[in-house]
């Protein structure tokens, strides 16, 4: 071999039997030594808040299923929800905006669409989760008491209409039409108006229960200011709509005003 042939095969890390040279080494796939992990901010790597934030949302979930909610503060339901609409964003900070800026967990679920897309940071998934939550309260809410009699599950009917319109942004005027033995046929949104008006045409009612072949009804209005005292334009739409189905025999149960934290009915009061 020559002097030139020897100098090649060095360079390429060989001794002149063709094996690797004693001083140099090469990595093998069969060696067993495991292989390095991806450097930090490389594609492959996984930041340490990335850790951190998957770590957060295990514990959260945790917690919720030991006390299915109880204990968890409004933000950590609101977060809990916005994960499955934002899996890549740390939510926290954008539920606690959420609350901030509607107050409790109920302002936050049943603020208006629009309302909540103003906050910054909210998309569309992440609206359409929240208002998904709220569509599936009222609906378990009202499974409690439609096609039931209402008079004996009074405390149901209570929590329906509460749930339905409790904080509602602007007053909506609802009637339950009841049969015979005062089970729940028919509930409907019969005018949504202002904050603090929302007209009501007692004709229109009762041509509503004839259609219906209702024998009763129960009129729930809210107020969105929160105090469910009735005004004096709420009684005599009431006793105007009374009167209305007496002379067709269909009786009025109740008049409900829903505020915030509470209602009134006009037949404890007296005004019926």
């Amino acid at each position: 071999m020559t002097d030139g042939d020897r100098r090649s095969r060095g360079r390429a890390g060989l001794s002149d039997k063709g094996e690797p040279s004693p001083g140099l080494s090469y990595p093998s796939q069969e060696s067993g030594v495991p292989s390095k992990s991806p450097a930090a901010g490389s594609p492959g790597a996984k930041s340490p808040a990335s850790h951190d934030l998957h770590g957060h949302r295990r514990r959260l979930r945790a917690r919720f299923l030991k006390t299915m909610g109880e204990g968890l503060a409004d933000y950590e339901l609101i977060e809990l929800l916005l994960t499955g609409a934002m899996p890549r964003r740390d939510v926290k900070p954008l539920a606690k905006a959420l609350v901030n800026t509607f107050d409790t967990y109920e302002g936050v679920l049943s603020a208006e669409p629009a309302a909540l897309g103003a906050v910054k940071g909210m998309g569309e998934a992440g609206v359409a989760i929240l208002k998904a939550v709220e569509v599936a309260a009222r609906r378990l809410a009202q499974e409690k008491v439609l096609k039931k009699p209402v008079i004996s599950n009074w405390q149901a009917l209570l929590d329906y209409c509460r749930t339905a319109m409790a904080h509602a942004p602007r007053e909506q005027f609802r009637v339950l039409f009841l049969d015979r033995k005062n089970v729940l046929i028919a509930d409907e949104v019969q005018q949504e108006g202002t904050v603090d008006h929302t007209p009501v045409y007692p004709r229109e009612v009762i041509r509503r229960a004839l259609e219906l072949h209702a024998s009763a009804i129960i009129l729930v209005h809210n107020h969105p200011s929160g105090d469910p005292t009735p005004s004096r334009a709420d009684i005599d739409m009431t006793r105007e709509i009374a009167e209305a189905g007496r002379k067709l025999g269909i009786r009025l149960h109740d008049h409900l005003v829903i505020g915030r934290t509470g209602h009134a009915s006009f037949k404890t009061m007296g005004l019926l």
